[in-house]
């Protein structure tokens, strides 16, 4: 394993120098999901939530959060990103009816967007929740990890 990029010779916390590195097209897909009580999931499968359609804000809201990502999480290089999107899916099967929420994030650029893809998970995530809990308060954000990255040094990563 190598050491933790995140820290010079001494210990110290420090943002990467990455002034030296190639642009290249970098690519993260990252997904998580949000369990539910079954009337809440069709709540939102209705488009009939009492604040809107939790669907389409939490988009909105999570192409935001991968754009400022840089301003939340401390050692993240600010990014131009040349793409977010967004795909819901609905499910009823397993544990707990659900939302899944998949996040593609692109740039061309001297580092990854893998923070980017995450954070606009968890963001559009919280959104659901925050739209739906005055009917569930028991919905449970799980599972975010990242699916894929591609691009730069180290090449392609896809979860196993």
């Amino acid at each position: 394993m190598s050491s933790l990029t995140h820290f010079d010779a001494q210990g110290q916390a420090h943002m990467v120098d990455v002034a030296a590195k190639p642009a290249t097209h970098r690519v993260a897909v990252a997904t998580g999901r949000i369990e539910m009580q079954p009337a809440t999931l069709k709540l939102i499968e209705s488009g009939t939530a009492k604040k809107g359609d939790v669907l389409g804000i939490a988009r909105i809201a999570g192409i935001q959060a991968a754009k400022k990502t840089s301003d939340l999480i401390p050692l993240c290089h600010p990014l131009a990103l040349t793409r977010v999107a967004l795909a819901f899916a609905l499910a009823e099967e397993g544990n707990a009816p659900q939302v899944v929420c998949t996040a593609t994030v692109e740039t061309v650029g001297p580092t990854g967007v893998e923070m980017e893809a995450l954070t606009a998970v968890q963001v559009a995530l919280l959104t659901i929740y925050d739209m739906c809990k005055a009917v569930d308060r028991g919905m449970r954000i799980t599972d975010v990890h990242v699916l894929e990255k591609h691009g730069g040094k180290s090449g392609s990563y896809v979860a196993g």
